[in-house]
Protein backbone atom coordinates (compact mmCIF):
# COMPACT_ATOMS: atom_id res chain seq x y z
CA UNK A 1 0.00 0.00 0.00
CA UNK A 2 1.39 3.41 -0.95
CA UNK A 3 1.85 6.15 1.65
CA UNK A 4 -1.05 8.25 0.27
CA UNK A 5 -3.38 5.21 0.24
CA UNK A 6 -2.38 4.45 3.81
CA UNK A 7 -3.14 8.02 4.99
CA UNK A 8 -6.58 8.17 3.36
CA UNK A 9 -7.52 4.78 4.82
CA UNK A 10 -6.30 5.80 8.29
CA UNK A 11 -8.43 8.96 8.36
CA UNK A 12 -11.58 6.91 8.13
CA UNK A 13 -10.76 4.86 11.21
CA UNK A 14 -8.53 7.06 13.34
CA UNK A 15 -8.63 10.66 14.49
CA UNK A 16 -6.93 13.29 12.40
CA UNK A 17 -3.70 14.42 14.01
CA UNK A 18 -3.55 17.89 15.52
CA UNK A 19 -7.32 18.12 15.80
CA UNK A 20 -8.81 18.05 19.30
CA UNK A 21 -12.44 19.09 19.50
CA UNK A 22 -14.38 18.86 16.27
CA UNK A 23 -17.21 21.34 15.79
CA UNK A 24 -17.94 23.94 18.45
CA UNK A 25 -17.30 21.81 21.56
CA UNK A 26 -21.00 21.69 22.43
CA UNK A 27 -22.81 18.42 23.22
CA UNK A 28 -25.16 17.59 20.37
CA UNK A 29 -27.19 14.58 19.27
CA UNK A 30 -25.63 12.44 16.53
CA UNK A 31 -26.96 9.41 14.67
CA UNK A 32 -24.79 6.29 14.53
CA UNK A 33 -25.48 3.50 12.04
CA UNK A 34 -25.21 -0.03 13.45
CA UNK A 35 -25.72 -3.56 12.23
CA UNK A 36 -29.45 -4.28 12.38
CA UNK A 37 -30.34 -5.99 15.64
CA UNK A 38 -27.15 -4.78 17.37
CA UNK A 39 -28.53 -1.43 18.61
CA UNK A 40 -28.83 -2.40 22.30
CA UNK A 41 -25.49 -4.24 22.27
CA UNK A 42 -23.79 -1.13 20.81
CA UNK A 43 -25.46 1.07 23.48
CA UNK A 44 -24.20 -1.20 26.30
CA UNK A 45 -20.68 -1.48 24.81
CA UNK A 46 -20.32 2.30 24.44
CA UNK A 47 -21.65 2.87 27.98
CA UNK A 48 -19.05 0.40 29.35
CA UNK A 49 -16.19 2.06 27.46
CA UNK A 50 -17.31 5.55 28.57
CA UNK A 51 -17.36 4.31 32.18
CA UNK A 52 -13.95 2.62 31.90
CA UNK A 53 -12.28 5.62 30.26
CA UNK A 54 -14.00 8.29 32.37
CA UNK A 55 -15.49 10.02 29.32
CA UNK A 56 -18.86 10.91 30.87
CA UNK A 57 -18.19 14.59 30.10
CA UNK A 58 -17.87 13.80 26.36
CA UNK A 59 -20.51 11.12 25.80
CA UNK A 60 -23.56 12.16 27.81
CA UNK A 61 -26.44 9.97 26.64
CA UNK A 62 -27.10 7.02 24.34
CA UNK A 63 -30.63 6.26 23.13
CA UNK A 64 -32.23 3.48 21.12
CA UNK A 65 -35.65 5.08 20.41
CA UNK A 66 -38.53 2.65 20.90
CA UNK A 67 -42.31 2.83 20.85
CA UNK A 68 -44.97 0.63 22.41
CA UNK A 69 -47.61 -0.83 20.12
CA UNK A 70 -50.75 -2.64 21.19
CA UNK A 71 -51.32 -5.81 19.21
CA UNK A 72 -54.48 -7.88 19.46
CA UNK A 73 -53.87 -11.58 18.84
CA UNK A 74 -56.47 -14.26 19.58
CA UNK A 75 -58.53 -11.68 21.49
CA UNK A 76 -55.57 -10.87 23.78
CA UNK A 77 -54.11 -7.36 23.91
CA UNK A 78 -50.32 -7.42 24.06
CA UNK A 79 -48.00 -4.45 24.23
CA UNK A 80 -44.99 -4.90 21.98
CA UNK A 81 -42.01 -2.60 22.10
CA UNK A 82 -40.35 -2.01 18.76
CA UNK A 83 -37.40 0.07 17.64
CA UNK A 84 -38.46 3.26 15.87
CA UNK A 85 -35.24 3.43 13.81
CA UNK A 86 -33.82 -0.09 13.33
CA UNK A 87 -30.09 0.00 12.64
CA UNK A 88 -29.55 3.36 14.38
CA UNK A 89 -28.44 4.57 17.81
CA UNK A 90 -28.66 8.24 18.80
CA UNK A 91 -25.84 9.64 20.95
CA UNK A 92 -25.53 12.98 22.74
CA UNK A 93 -21.84 13.80 22.74
CA UNK A 94 -19.13 16.38 22.34
CA UNK A 95 -17.24 15.25 19.25
CA UNK A 96 -13.50 15.13 19.88
CA UNK A 97 -10.99 12.82 18.25
CA UNK A 98 -11.15 10.54 21.28
CA UNK A 99 -14.97 10.35 21.53
CA UNK A 100 -15.36 9.98 17.75
CA UNK A 101 -12.77 7.20 17.71
CA UNK A 102 -14.38 5.37 20.65
CA UNK A 103 -17.86 5.36 19.07
CA UNK A 104 -16.66 4.70 15.52
CA UNK A 105 -14.64 1.66 16.58
CA UNK A 106 -17.27 0.06 18.82
CA UNK A 107 -18.13 -3.44 17.63
CA UNK A 108 -21.38 -3.32 15.62
CA UNK A 109 -21.02 0.35 14.58
CA UNK A 110 -20.69 0.96 10.85
CA UNK A 111 -20.28 4.74 11.14
CA UNK A 112 -21.79 8.10 11.92
CA UNK A 113 -24.46 9.60 9.71
CA UNK A 114 -22.54 12.36 7.96
CA UNK A 115 -19.66 12.82 5.54
CA UNK A 116 -16.76 10.46 6.17
CA UNK A 117 -15.18 11.47 9.45
CA UNK A 118 -17.49 14.49 9.93
CA UNK A 119 -20.69 13.49 11.75
CA UNK A 120 -23.67 15.82 11.25
CA UNK A 121 -25.63 16.72 14.43
CA UNK A 122 -29.41 16.59 14.55
CA UNK A 123 -31.18 19.95 14.60
CA UNK A 124 -33.21 20.89 17.71
CA UNK A 125 -36.36 20.44 15.59
CA UNK A 126 -35.32 16.89 14.64
CA UNK A 127 -34.54 16.07 18.28
CA UNK A 128 -37.98 17.36 19.36
CA UNK A 129 -39.77 15.51 16.54
CA UNK A 130 -38.04 12.23 17.38
CA UNK A 131 -38.96 12.64 21.05
CA UNK A 132 -35.40 11.86 22.18
CA UNK A 133 -35.12 14.81 24.49
CA UNK A 134 -37.72 17.29 25.62
CA UNK A 135 -36.66 20.50 23.92
CA UNK A 136 -38.58 23.58 24.99
CA UNK A 137 -39.11 25.78 22.00
CA UNK A 138 -39.59 29.46 22.70
CA UNK A 139 -42.26 30.37 20.16
CA UNK A 140 -43.34 34.00 20.28
CA UNK A 141 -46.97 33.64 19.14
CA UNK A 142 -50.27 34.79 20.56
CA UNK A 143 -53.92 34.16 19.74
CA UNK A 144 -54.73 35.96 16.50
CA UNK A 145 -51.21 35.57 14.99
CA UNK A 146 -50.78 33.82 11.64
CA UNK A 147 -48.49 30.80 11.40
CA UNK A 148 -47.31 28.50 8.61
CA UNK A 149 -47.25 24.75 9.27
CA UNK A 150 -43.75 23.43 8.44
CA UNK A 151 -44.16 19.70 9.17
CA UNK A 152 -46.77 16.99 9.62
CA UNK A 153 -49.98 16.27 7.69
CA UNK A 154 -50.92 19.97 7.49
CA UNK A 155 -47.52 21.06 6.12
CA UNK A 156 -47.54 24.26 4.01
CA UNK A 157 -50.98 25.36 5.25
CA UNK A 158 -51.40 28.77 6.89
CA UNK A 159 -53.61 29.32 9.87
CA UNK A 160 -54.70 31.64 12.64
CA UNK A 161 -53.62 30.82 16.20
CA UNK A 162 -56.66 30.28 18.43
CA UNK A 163 -54.94 29.15 21.63
CA UNK A 164 -51.36 28.72 22.91
CA UNK A 165 -50.30 26.24 25.62
CA UNK A 166 -46.62 26.90 26.44
CA UNK A 167 -46.52 24.21 29.18
CA UNK A 168 -47.44 21.44 26.74
CA UNK A 169 -45.62 23.17 23.84
CA UNK A 170 -48.77 22.97 21.66
CA UNK A 171 -51.09 25.45 20.03
CA UNK A 172 -54.51 25.28 18.42
CA UNK A 173 -54.54 26.68 14.90
CA UNK A 174 -57.52 27.32 12.64
CA UNK A 175 -56.64 26.06 9.14
CA UNK A 176 -58.78 26.06 6.03
CA UNK A 177 -59.27 22.59 4.55
CA UNK A 178 -61.74 21.75 1.79
CA UNK A 179 -63.30 25.20 2.12
CA UNK A 180 -63.93 24.86 5.87
CA UNK A 181 -62.12 26.32 8.86
CA UNK A 182 -60.91 23.48 11.09
CA UNK A 183 -59.12 23.82 14.44
CA UNK A 184 -56.05 21.53 14.72
CA UNK A 185 -53.61 21.00 17.57
CA UNK A 186 -49.96 21.39 16.56
CA UNK A 187 -46.66 21.22 18.40
CA UNK A 188 -44.48 24.31 18.58
CA UNK A 189 -41.89 22.52 16.40
CA UNK A 190 -44.46 22.15 13.59
CA UNK A 191 -45.08 25.85 12.97
CA UNK A 192 -43.28 29.01 11.95
CA UNK A 193 -44.59 32.47 12.86
CA UNK A 194 -45.21 34.80 9.94
CA UNK A 195 -44.11 38.38 10.46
Amino acid sequence: MSDSENKSTMNIFSPLEGEGIRGDGQAKWYVVHTYSGHENKVKVNIEKMVENRGMQDLILDIVVPTEDRVEVKDGQRKIKTRKMFPGYVIIKMVVTNESWYLVRNTQGVTGFVGHGSEPIPLTPEEVARMGIEKVNIDLDVNAGDTVRVISGPFESLMGEVLEVNPDKQVLTVKVSMFGRDTPVELEFSQVDKLN
